[in-house]
């Protein structure tokens, strides 16, 4: 008699979400499965995997990661347009530069370097602030008005500022990540808040990322609790991607800042545990690790 594993079904989907526009447009989400459990029934998009940049020029990078970009860490632009050419299937620019604490780069000027890239990138563009709760809520709203119509993923949005930030972004037509400290009732409260002022559609969950031996463990906890939560038990506060800016986070172990060789695995090793854990868009920094995530979530390796 042959055996035939045993098959589970969903009531719950995550939603699709759309970044960008036009026939370059990434499209996230719309699973009613556990992550890569392809045969047990639809994945109408796959994980997505971005490139990083930063408009402080990749200050504080180390060496063995910022080589391949060194001739345009310069120009967000150019270097924008390297990871594209690279293989990523969009862009994650990260303005670092806006910190109060840093350069403190005017909003204007962040708005206008963001909007430079979404006309001359010709791919979707994720944008995150600097982190500080006042500056971010100053600097996205320039940018989210700048750049009206052209469907950015844009944040963090918090719980200090989610209201200004949702505004700005619903009144320009963008999407929004909603940021939360790797904890599940959180993410579900901020949620649900921003449900009232977008729909789900254009919400993407960040639960924060971290890194290899860093508490990674805890965040893959949460990614799979978020996942389970919304396809599993059908709850629709939680039926949003995942975004795991995990990048930054594996560079700046001091294991991966010493040796580029072992940077180089305890970036992937983060990346191919957090896809399994559910992430939906990873954000990486090194362009190889680039192509052998993409390889994997096409199931080459």
């Amino acid at each position: 008699m042959q055996y035939k594993a045993p098959l589970e079904t969903y009531t719950g989907r995550v939603k699709e979400v759309t970044i960008g526009s036009g026939r370059k447009a990434v499209r996230v989400g719309g699973q009613n499965i556990l992550p890569l459990h392809y045969f047990e029934g639809a994945a109408a998009n796959r994980c997505v995997v971005a490139l990083e940049v930063d408009d402080n020029g990749a200050a504080g990078w180390a060496g063995h990661v910022a080589g391949p970009y060194k001739d345009v860490v310069h120009d967000p632009l150019k270097w924008a347009k390297r990871c594209m050419e690279m293989g990523a299937d969009l862009v994650c620019l990260h303005l670092e530069g806006t910190d109060p604490q840093g350069a403190n780069k005017p909003a204007a000027e962040a708005a206008a370097l963001v909007k430079e890239i979404t006309g001359g990138l010709g791919a979707p563009l994720v944008v995150y602030g600097c982190g500080d709760d006042k500056k971010d809520v100053e600097v996205l709203t320039a940018v989210a008005e700048a750049c009206k119509g052209d469907n950015l993923l844009m944040g963090p949005a918090v719980k200090e500022n989610y209201e200004a930030i949702a505004r700005a972004v619903a009144e320009n037509g963008h999407c929004i990540i909603a940021q939360t400290p790797i904890d599940i009732n959180l993410e579900k409260e901020l949620n649900v808040k921003l449900l009232k002022q977008l729909p789900p559609e254009k919400i993407v969950i960040d639960p924060l990322s971290s890194a290899l031996g860093y508490g990674m463990e805890y965040s893959f906890t949460i990614m799979e609790r978020s996942r389970q939560v919304g396809v599993v038990y059908g709850d629709m506060a939680m039926q949003m991607p995942i975004i795991a800016d995990l990048g930054r986070e594996c560079w700046k172990t001091n294991q991966a800042r010493a040796d580029a060789e072992q940077g180089m695995l305890w970036e992937s090793i983060t990346a191919i545990s957090l896809l399994l854990a559910g992430a939906d868009i990873l954000v990486l920094r090194h362009p190889d690790n680039c192509r052998l995530l993409k390889e994997a979530i096409e199931g080459k390796l």
